[in-house]
């Protein structure tokens, strides 16, 4: 078992003090991966001390050579790329062929993609008589979390450097093999001293940094619930805030969609990483008279998804994070059984391995719109089936949440990007059209404020500086 007892502050690795540990295991397995030391607030003072003491140098080499040490960081990752994948398929349960490309190769292909913006990205422009500038916003807090732990930080990372930020990071405890390649890739990087620094901990580690008076922004992904608790921490300091939080992300089935394309994307979108994505497509909206054909293709959708080993090579959904994790779903499940709500797949008494956190695939149909399980986030492997009789009903019930973080609109094209302009979420695909990591990221509502990705994840961490000029300086 590791032990994993190092944060990396200053540009040095230095051993925890702090006493306090926890036990990180196997997701499939239970058996022990790691443990883990967790840091105090005296280590968040040492690291937000070392980002401010880099932050003018690291300014001062401009964005091409910012750009640079990114590019190193993403070699270094692609070096341990294979080895890092099966980390994180053991810890989080996503299966390995999935976790080599989505926890791995994607967030490789980001820090690349984001050194790229700094050919292209203005940072200086005129507007009339004023030259506006991007100044950085200073020493950032990144604080990110366990269901895709590289994924999170490059996410916030990358830009903040570019950006010509400092960094103190917290990241996941319970999923920390990233962590580890990181700070060998900073070293490999040659990272200058105190513009990346990483403190292991948990909740009183993220307390301290989000209340340090020194950190002027603070880059938080979590529960909604988490975030309401930081919001109000950073405001007594008008910390600058991105904060990217829960979902309950709808997909509406229109008249006349592809009902086993609709079905086969919702299942997948849902099931991906045992249910632990925020942006999952949780709630299915169909027609009412579609409901008994919905209903069988889900069905046999979710039979395709047999829960097992996420290293073996035909498994399609793996193991929740934790013991923690399967109970706090388990409790959902029951509810909805309750409820009498019609269990279309899976439930609290479906086989799964006896060993590891598993939950098999679930399914409840003619969900009541009011429910706990049509309003909460879940974060695990439920879907919940809702009817309506009007398309107007649809827009209504895709809508009916706190939160707006995603969706997806399966139909005819003009009628569906006309019902995709009336729902409130920060990104809605229409009939299966790809992901776009240059495109904004980010919620309305309880799923946050802020974006990531392509410019604007990089524009969360500048702040615009118009000096007005006369002509004559314009000029020259």
């Amino acid at each position: 078992m590791k032990q994993l007892n190092e944060h990396y502050i200053g540009g040095a690795r230095r051993t925890v003090r702090h006493k306090e540990t926890i036990l990180v295991r196997d997701s499939a397995t239970e058996a022990p991966l790691a443990q883990v030391h967790l840091g105090d607030a005296s280590d968040v003072a040492d690291a937000v001390l070392a980002a401010q003491q880099a932050l003018a140098g690291w300014q001062h080499i401009g964005a091409a050579g910012r750009a640079s040490y990114l590019l190193g960081i993403a070699a270094a990752l692609e070096d341990c790329a294979t080895d890092l994948a099966n980390e994180i398929s053991r810890e989080v349960g996503m299966p390995l062929k999935l976790s080599q490309r989505i926890q791995v190769d994607m967030p490789i292909a980001a820090w690349r993609a984001t050194a790229a913006l700094a050919e292209t990205f203005r940072f200086v422009s005129d507007v009339g008589n004023s030259r506006v500038t991007m100044v950085p916003v200073g020493v950032v807090a990144a604080i990110t979390p366990w269901n895709y732990p590289l994924h999170q930080i490059t996410a916030k990372l990358a830009p903040a450097l570019l950006a010509g930020c400092t960094v103190v990071l917290k990241p996941s405890e319970l999923a920390p093999s990233a962590t580890v390649r990181l700070m060998a890739a900073c070293e490999a990087a040659g990272v200058p001293p105190g513009v990346v620094n990483i403190v292991s901990g948990g909740a009183a580690v993220g307390e301290a940094l989000v209340s340090h008076p020194e950190v002027r922004m603070v880059s938080f992904t979590g529960s909604t619930a988490v975030g309401r608790k930081v919001a109000a921490a950073a405001a007594g300091d008008m910390k600058r805030l991105s904060m990217e939080l829960g979902g309950k992300s709808a997909a509406v089935v229109l008249p006349g969609a592809d009902l086993g394309q609709a079905v086969k994307a919702t299942v997948s979108s849902c099931f991906l990483n045992s249910g632990q994505t925020c942006s999952a497509t949780t709630r299915l909206i169909v027609a009412r008279e579609t409901y008994a054909q919905c209903r069988q293709l889900l069905a046999d959708a979710a039979a395709a998804m047999t829960p097992g080993d996420p290293a073996e090579p035909g498994t399609r959904i793996g193991p929740l994070l934790s013991a923690q994790q399967r109970e706090r779903v388990l409790t959902h499940i029951a509810e909805a059984e309750r409820a009498g709500f019609d269990r279309i797949a899976g439930g609290s008494e479906a086989p799964v391995p006896t060993s590891g956190y598993f939950v098999a695939p679930t399914i409840f149909g003619n969900v009541a719109p009011d429910s706990r399980l049509a309003n909460e986030e879940v974060f695990g492997p439920v879907l919940a089936v809702l009817s309506y009789d009007t398309v107007d009903e649809a827009i209504a019930l895709a809508n009916g949440t706190a939160y707006g973080l995603a969706a997806t609109v399966w139909g005819p094209d003009a009628t569906a990007l006309d019902v995709a302009n009336a729902l409130r979420a920060g990104q809605v695909d229409v009939n299966g059209a790809r992901f776009n990591p240059a495109a904004p990221f980010g919620g309305f509502g309880m799923s946050g404020v802020g974006r990531e990705g392509g410019i604007y994840g990089l524009e969360e961490f500048l702040e615009p500086k118009s000096i007005q000029l006369p002509a004559s300086a314009l000029q020259a």
